[in-house]
């Protein structure tokens, strides 16, 4: 009333609405309602001449910033005005780039300002940030155990629950004679090796050695080395894992590699492997001076003939059985051939197996056949640093930086920081503080966010939970309580309530038979 008193501004019927308007609007809002009647006369104010479009473009501008996201049909309602007219001015607003149009408050098509709508998803994000009480590290180990199936009655079973177990792990290397007796048996309830074969020879997985093996490094000159190598990486990868340092001796003034049971391994489900389009730093001279001979020649026969079976290299390289038995298992631990089946690696790691001593319970060589690792590049680096992202989701549910430390395939965290904040970004995951004690972002799940707020109301009780030091939750030194315990195969780790304790005896020995 006051501004209508001053003559700032008047009332104006159209047809059973009335508006408000400014008086230095009063000649754009006629352009667009012509049939409407003010109640009295306002003062006469100069505007600039508008066309129609650039009045209704101007009129739904001032609404968007202020009423956030809406449908057209609430605009024509609000405004008594045609939807087909409203549209036609929606889409040139969204085609110069002032708004946006999506499903932000339901499942019908929204419109909102640019700018507007960067503000609700940044206080959105911020106020999802708050609600959230971190737990202790004790409380986030003791919630692990259970996201990866290993506390009791957590355990899955069948194929189903066995991919789902390799899905979480994929990426992790570790010891070959571990995987199978020491991780997938304490996961899966009564694991059966003729599972995880067949999903091998199905295609749902793969299996080999991703992390390039100190010998083939070729470690330049740092004026020399190509744009995009990391020299501090190659130098780490030829200095680390000190299960291999056996498998290194001069050999020509270089290094050779010399296959173990302890040769690091990892497996990899074939739908989510864009992970693996990292390519490899590696030179092909030190790769074939690395090798014996004999590696080299069936390399070069699976290079020339493709995958083939073990009978067809053994005819076609003129070499005896057990001297293929040894390339084939020089060739894996260089993380450069792997084979259709898992059992194709029993076969090489057993060593009664290879004498012909367990014949009457499986047979010496396995059936699928051998073929070059060559995972697919991927030039698309955000997509594979996503495919990353994930991977490391899975597996802990919630990432930090400090759980990368036993990671040897990750990218580094400064790497993959850009890709957790766009799944951020757009909703997928969340960002915030979950685990007390450690600088930096964190990120996670959704619905591993959801279950971890129940571990604080699950008391400790005592639980004790052995697993191999070599298992991935072997994260003593980096999470929790408690100093570092070495990953060795056959050395075991027990988990009181989440807090690492090392284990005075050995792992049983014990193996798996194949059906």
């Amino acid at each position: 009333e006051e501004l209508r008193r001053n003559g700032r501004a008047g009332s104006a019927s159209f047809g059973e609405r009335e508006f408000w308007v400014a008086t230095e609007r009063q000649k754009a809002f006629k352009t667009i309602f012509a049939e409407s009647e003010f109640d009295h006369d306002l003062p006469i104010i100069e505007e600039a001449v508008r066309t129609h479009e650039e009045v209704m473009d101007m009129m739904l501008r001032g609404w968007l910033i202020h009423l956030g996201p809406v449908t057209t049909e609430m605009l024509a309602e609000l405004l008594h005005l045609q939807s087909h007219l409203l549209t036609a001015a929606l889409t040139r607003l969204e085609s110069s780039g002032m708004i946006m149009r999506g499903q932000f408050s339901g499942e019908e098509s929204e419109w909102c300002d640019r700018r507007l709508l960067s503000r609700i998803h940044r206080l959105t994000l911020e106020s999802l940030r708050q609600k959230i009480q971190p737990v202790t590290q004790n409380e986030y180990m003791r919630w692990l155990t259970r996201w990866q199936h290993l506390a009791p009655g957590t355990q899955v079973s069948g194929e189903r629950g066995l991919l789902e177990v390799l899905r979480q792990l994929q990426g992790f290397e570790m010891p070959a004679n571990a995987w199978e007796r020491q991780v997938l048996a304490r996961r899966v309830r009564d694991y059966d090796p003729g599972k995880l074969d067949r999903l091998c020879l199905t295609g749902a997985i793969g299996w080999g050695r991703l992390s390039p093996h100190p010998a083939t490094l070729a470690m330049p000159k740092a004026e020399e080395a190509p744009q995009g190598v990391d020299l501090n990486a190659i130098s780490m990868a030829q200095s680390s894992g000190a299960g291999e340092r056996r498998d290194l001796f001069a050999v020509d003034g270089g290094r050779r590699v010399t296959p173990t049971s302890v040769s690091p391994i990892t497996f990899f489900v074939r739908e989510d492997s864009d992970w693996m389009g990292q390519q490899r730093h590696f030179s092909l001279d030190m790769e074939m001076r690395s090798l014996t001979s004999n590696a080299r020649a069936v390399r070069q026969y699976l290079q020339d003939r493709g995958a083939s079976f073990f009978t067809d290299i053994v005819r076609a390289t003129n070499l005896l059985k057990s001297e293929v038995e040894s390339a084939l298992w020089e060739l894996v631990a260089a993380g450069l051939v792997t084979a259709d089946g898992f059992d194709n690696l029993r076969s090489l790691i057993d060593p009664k197996r290879r004498s012909g001593q367990a014949a009457a319970q499986r047979p010496r060589h396995a059936a699928g056949r051998w073929a070059l690792l060559s995972p697919e590049l991927v030039h698309d680096r955000e997509r594979c640093m996503e495919s990353f992202c994930w991977m490391l989701l899975r597996r802990y549910g919630v990432v930090f930086r400090e759980l990368l430390s036993r990671e040897t395939v990750v990218p580094r965290w400064r790497e993959l920081l850009p890709a957790f904040r766009r799944l951020e970004d757009r909703g997928e995951i969340r960002g915030g503080r979950f685990v007390l004690g450690f600088s930096g972002e964190q990120f996670a799940l959704p619905h591993a966010v959801e279950s971890l707020r129940a571990i604080r109301d699950d008391a400790a009780k005592g639980e004790m939970i052995q697993i191999s030091s070599v298992d991935p939750l072997n994260l003593s030194g980096a999470v929790g309580s408690g100093e570092r315990i070495a990953a060795v195969s056959g050395r075991m780790v027990t988990l009181i309530d989440g807090i690492a304790r090392a284990h005075e005896g050995a792992m049983a020995q014990g193996r798996l038979r194949a059906p």
